[in-house]
């Protein structure tokens, strides 16, 4: 019998109830599984990759009764152990940290275009009445609160808010025009 038959007929005697089958079963697809989650996680901490072991073979045993005698049974683990991986992705978050050392040299300089930037917005500000500006500048450049911007101008935190989207409505159609 090849290993993916005798794979089949472990779990299947495992589905069945055979206790000592199932434990087989785990045994030698364990090696498998630790090769797929060091290749689909090679960018997560090596730590993790026996926690994600782990919930594979939990979640192998919850789900065991989803798998359809009759059917390889190696696509069906590598099903699971692929979306336990996404998991601990997801858990970890979007960030991720690739040091840029490697890519110093040819990544491109920003710093120039930063002086064109405040004089752009300088530009732009200075087409909108002072209330507006000033509510611009506060809240979107500087930060602050929609309370503390609108008592510099005389407003309420809500009537602030309204005059800043305002603004920068206005803004944006003085960006279309100065576009074309």
């Amino acid at each position: 019998m090849s290993q993916p038959d005798e794979l089949a007929e472990l779990l299947r005697r495992a589905n069945a109830g055979d206790g000592p089958a199932f434990a087989q079963f785990l045994r030698r697809i364990t090696p498998a599984i630790r090769t797929v989650i060091r290749a689909k996680g090679s960018s997560l901490p090596e730590h993790q990759h026996e926690d994600i072991l782990q919930e594979v073979l939990l979640a192998i045993h919850l789900k065991r009764g989803s798998w359809k005698e009759g059917t390889p049974v190696k696509p069906w683990v590598y099903a699971i152990t692929r979306y336990k991986v996404v998991d601990a992705f997801r858990r970890r978050g979007a960030i991720i940290h690739v040091p840029i050392e490697p890519f110093s040299e040819t990544l491109e300089d920003l710093s120039a275009a930063v002086p064109l930037a405040g004089k752009d917005a300088e530009y732009m500000l200075s087409h909108l009445d002072g209330r507006g500006a000033a509510l611009v500048r506060s809240m979107t450049l500087e930060g602050e609160s929609a309370e503390d911007a609108g008592e510099k101008v005389g407003l309420s935190a809500s009537s602030a808010r309204v005059a800043l989207h305002r603004a920068l409505k206005q803004l944006a159609r003085i960006a279309e025009r100065t576009k074309n």
